[in-house]
């Protein structure tokens, strides 16, 4: 398996387990901590093999924006930004959810990214 593709399918795998997970949390099935450890391994694997440097200022700009927009949230999505929108029962809770598993995703690889982008800065001459 090429490492793109590896990276490929580690975002898609990890798309689908914060989306999941978040909607367990929402149905009162609780957070998993173990979870939360396997999407930061994921989003390592992102980080390490999918952002090309061309790619690094708008990855870094979304995640940045991402992980504003989940300041609050909590895994189980009994608080956060969205909860407003749980005039419709239930919408807020699960979209908090969804975000902050995203988040704690996309935060390593942001590190990851973030970390090679100034490696790369240091060693041009």
């Amino acid at each position: 398996m090429k490492s793109t593709n590896a990276g490929e399918w580690a975002y898609l795998v990890s798309v689908v387990i914060a989306v999941l997970a978040g909607i367990g949390a929402a149905a009162g099935f609780g957070a998993s901590s173990w979870v939360a450890v396997l999407l930061v391994i994921l989003g390592a694997i992102v980080g390490l093999l999918n952002i090309s440097e061309k790619e690094t200022t708008s990855f870094l700009v979304a995640t940045v924006a991402l992980i504003v927009a989940s300041l609050g949230a909590t895994v189980a999505g009994d608080a956060g930004a969205f909860l407003p929108l749980n005039v419709i029962p239930g919408l807020g809770t699960l979209i908090n959810a969804i975000v902050a598993n995203i988040a704690i995703f996309a935060a390593p690889a942001a590190i990851i990214v973030a970390v090679k982008a100034i490696m790369n800065l240091a060693s041009r001459k």
